[in-house]
């Protein structure tokens, strides 16, 4: 049967409106949050299980890809489809069900992240991952990702809250993955959907803090501030959040919001401290208050939440207020040692400064996740040289000992720096697990790995996505 033939018969097994299959339907599926991709051959907006599996195994019979989305708000292309395929949207997979004795959440892959906290909430139960993305991003997408966010340094990623994954192979088969031998489940978070389809996942809850201290500190330089960070993370400080803007990124939230920051500052520090004993909360966040004025900073405290809030409002304004610079961005995402933050930070800039494209830097310094933004005209600036600026910061972050990624994934923006993040025995390594559990390369091709000549697998034809 052709393969228009299989998804028109998948349409009649499964309805119309799970079954996109007009162009200009299928079209809105092509993208992610940066990057635009190929057009899907057809759309499957599953509600069960069952549905996937149907998706699953027509694809398989019409031999052509499969690439699972979410709510698109991915930072690398990891949604955007590379060539003609099915896309499995998985934004009506809602179900959500709070277990508080077990203090769990069974979370079907299109639960948006913020729902699960409100839902335990009334259980006193929170779910600590808090990506910038968490009012829309989905369980699914966290998960393929393995998102991070503010409050990853104390709290962890989405990796760290996964008990059990429910997930469909590459057969259309479904299985029930722990965290026991082997660690299957481990093995799919973050592997962007090229292993499996996540339908499902068991999250663990945790009761949240009951008190929260907030400061603000500016330095003069960025080296004043990292050395002002590691000093207090020595000291035995583990604030919950401990974000980083530096002089650009303070400046263009200034200028979008009037909110008094510090334009002389070289970076700015927002620290949350947090923690059940009022005594010890304190106690914590006056060792990183003595730390940054140490260092030099110049330190101010939230005297309430009202104050706190006031303060974050920089931190989370960032996004709409880089925008009003430049219609596009790139928002590059790399982790590096702290001891080597203020050299990239610097680097950076100097890599930058040819390209003439406006560019700011802030993260999650604790962690040492730094996320570069270039800052783009799509409509007159040349995307060839926006792509090799950001092939450049990539090759700072990795001569000073970081990572491709430290939560938004590799996708198909950053494909092409694997073969310099990776040797060629870990490449291997990492295409025979690829092997193993997507013989045919059918599982959202041409992302994550670094790309390797076409070769026949078991006796089948090459990969579709090698």
């Amino acid at each position: 049967m052709t393969v228009t033939g299989e998804f028109a018969r998948l349409q009649r097994r499964l309805g119309g409106d799970k079954v996109l299959l007009r162009p200009a339907e299928c079209s809105s599926y092509r993208y992610d949050a940066i990057q635009f991709g190929t057009r899907p051959l057809a759309v499957v907006l599953p509600e069960t299980v069952e549905d996937v599996v149907e998706a699953v195994r027509a694809a398989r019979a019409a031999g052509v890809p499969v690439v699972g989305r979410g709510a698109a708000s991915g930072l690398s292309g990891g949604a955007a489809p590379a060539q003609p395929s099915l896309v499995v949207s998985f934004t009506r997979m809602t179900s959500l069900r709070i277990l508080p004795q077990r203090r769990e959440a069974v979370a079907q892959a299109g639960v948006v992240t913020l729902a699960v906290s409100e839902a335990a909430r009334p259980y006193g139960l929170m779910y600590p991952p808090d990506p910038a993305s968490l009012r829309t991003s989905t369980i699914g997408g966290n998960l393929g990702e393995n998102a991070g966010g503010p409050l990853c340094f104390k709290y962890g990623v989405t990796g760290d809250y996964v008990k059990a994954l429910q997930m469909v192979d590459a057969e259309g088969e479904i299985h029930h993955l722990s965290r026991g031998a082997y660690d299957l489940a481990g093995l799919l978070i973050g592997s962007e959907g090229t292993l499996g389809l996540i339908t499902e996942a068991t999250l663990r809850l945790v009761p949240p803090a009951q008190h929260t201290l907030t400061l603000q500190a500016s330095f003069g330089s960025v080296e004043a501030c990292a050395a002002a960070v590691s000093a207090a993370i020595s000291a035995g400080a583990v604030p919950a959040k401990l974000e980083f803007m530096d002089a650009a990124c303070i400046g263009a939230v200034e200028d979008y919001l009037n909110l008094g920051l510090p334009r002389h500052a070289a970076a700015l520090l927002l620290v949350d401290s947090d923690g059940d004993d009022p005594a010890q909360v304190e106690a914590e966040l006056a060792v990183v208050e003595a730390a940054f004025r140490a260092a030099g900073g110049e330190v101010r405290r939230a005297r309430n939440p009202q104050e706190a809030a006031a303060l974050w409002q920089a931190r989370r304004s960032v996004s709409p207020a880089l925008g009003r610079i430049r219609p596009a961005r790139m928002n590059e995402d790399i982790a590096v040692p702290r001891s080597q933050l203020a050299q990239v930070v610097a680097e950076i800039q100097a890599v930058a400064a040819p390209y003439g494209f406006p560019l700011v830097q802030f993260g999650h310094i604790g962690d040492g996740n730094l996320h570069p933004n270039i800052l783009f005209d799509p409509r007159q600036d040349d995307p060839a040289q926006v792509h090799e600026l950001a092939h450049r910061i990539a090759q700072v972050a990795l001569r000073h000992g970081g990572v491709l990624s430290g939560e938004h994934g590799i996708g198909s923006m950053k494909r092409a720096f694997m073969a310099e993040a990776v040797d060629p025995s870990t490449a291997a390594a990492y295409w025979a697990v690829k092997d193993a559990l997507d013989p045919a390369g059918r599982l959202n091709p041409a992302k994550l790995l670094p790309p390797r000549a076409a070769r026949p697998v078991r006796g089948e034809e090459p990969h579709v996505g090698a």
